[in-house]
């Protein structure tokens, strides 16, 4: 993996089960998630991790890979937490492999902390210097699209990648309302050092079902 993991954080006024909800169910998550085009669910595994595959779509190439992930809803300190392992062999993808997990944390005001870190292979030698300072804002105006939806705003279609040449619309969604380092940490730290243990139990996506 990289020297330098993506963390975003986010906080949510809505309940757990609300954003649970909107980024464990396929059809919504790439309704707010730039970074996917598609995202279609196969059975789960006897462990319960779910396979996948998923597209990302360009007017250039369209990238297509598979990943497996596994939730645990039901924790001690109402926290409930997602991990993810995914790969590609498209050698045109800016990443070839990745893991990582979102977490969900309930604040004592019935909102929702929403969080993700993650790492990845390269698919581009050097000019990850470049791919992944970008697919850290990406992951970061992708919270705040759905930060804005699911506190009553406008639907994330509202708000396409283009909308980021309108700065003059200040109810548009923007990168820079999101954390993008832990509490005491920096963006340059091993950003999987807080994965919970599911993900390292989960199996290789490309591997025997």
């Amino acid at each position: 993996m990289g020297k330098r993991g993506i963390y975003v954080e986010t906080v949510i006024d809505a309940d757990v089960d609300r954003v649970w909800a909107a980024t464990q169910d396929p059809e919504q998550h790439v309704r707010w998630d730039v970074r996917f085009s598609e995202i279609v669910p196969e059975p789960a595994d006897a462990d319960g991790a779910a396979r996948f595959t998923y597209v990302r779509r360009s007017p250039v190439h369209d990238v297509h890979g598979t990943g497996v992930s596994i939730g645990e809803r039901r924790r001690a300190d109402g926290t409930r937490t997602s991990a993810l392992r995914f790969a590609t062999d498209d050698r045109l993808s800016p990443i070839r492999a990745g893991r990582g997990y979102w977490r969900y944390v309930p604040t004592d005001d019935g909102r929702t902390r929403f969080v993700t870190g993650y790492d990845y292979d390269s698919g581009w030698g050097p000019l990850d210097l470049v791919v992944r300072p970008l697919l850290g804002w990406a992951t970061a105006w992708s919270f705040d699209r759905l930060r804005i939806w699911l506190e009553g705003g406008a639907e994330p279609g509202a708000w396409p990648l283009t909308s980021v040449l309108q700065p003059w619309r200040r109810d548009r969604p923007r990168a820079s309302r999101t954390r993008r380092a832990p509490v005491g940490g920096t963006r340059r730290g091993d950003q999987l050092d807080d994965a919970p243990a599911t993900l390292a139990a989960l199996p290789d996506p490309g591997g025997d079902r």
